[in-house]
């Protein structure tokens, strides 16, 4: 049984290394260190530095050792917005769309630009019910942190991008 069972898997294997199928590797940055400039109360500044800081290649560098960083994150503007997009006939609120937009650019030490400004945007739908605020609150809380966390490996793919400085 275990034989069959291992002769039927093997085609689907072969097939998969043959296609160039890899699964998701912690990302290999081209700089060991690195400061990110973002406000010590952002939540997904302390995401980044944490996630960075994950892998053992790169050290997140303090504010007060900028000068020992190899590059430089900065942030632009970090946003979110919760805007208004359906209201029932009486006028009150059906739909929001909540947004996280997020822009940075990459430098170098000297000043070279490694990553150009860029802008991540993410959004999320969310019906509103007037019967259910607490509820809708959480949900709310829920999609941020979800769209914060995609950005945040959204932005680890682009930096990992960066092959020479």
């Amino acid at each position: 049984m275990t034989q069959r069972r291992l002769l039927l898997a093997l085609p689907l294997v072969a097939t998969l290394s043959g296609c160039g199928f890899q699964l998701r590797r912690a990302p290999d940055f081209a700089f060991n260190s690195i400061f990110i400039g973002t406000a010590e109360s952002s939540t997904l500044g302390n995401e980044l530095k944490r996630s960075i800081s994950f892998s053992d290649a790169v050290r997140v560098v303090p504010a007060p050792q900028i000068a020992t960083a190899q590059v430089l994150l900065d942030v632009l503007q970090e946003q979110r917005e919760k805007v208004v997009v359906g209201l029932n006939a009486s006028g009150q609120v059906r739909e929001f769309q909540l947004r996280i937009r997020f822009q940075f650019k990459l430098r170098g030490r000297d000043g070279k630009e490694l990553i150009p400004p860029t802008e991540i945007l993410q959004q999320r739908d969310i019906s509103f019910s007037e019967t259910a605020v607490l509820a809708k609150e959480a949900e709310e809380a829920l999609l941020y942190r979800d769209m914060q966390t995609d950005i945040v490996q959204q932005l680890m793919r682009r930096l990992a991008a960066v092959k020479s400085l």
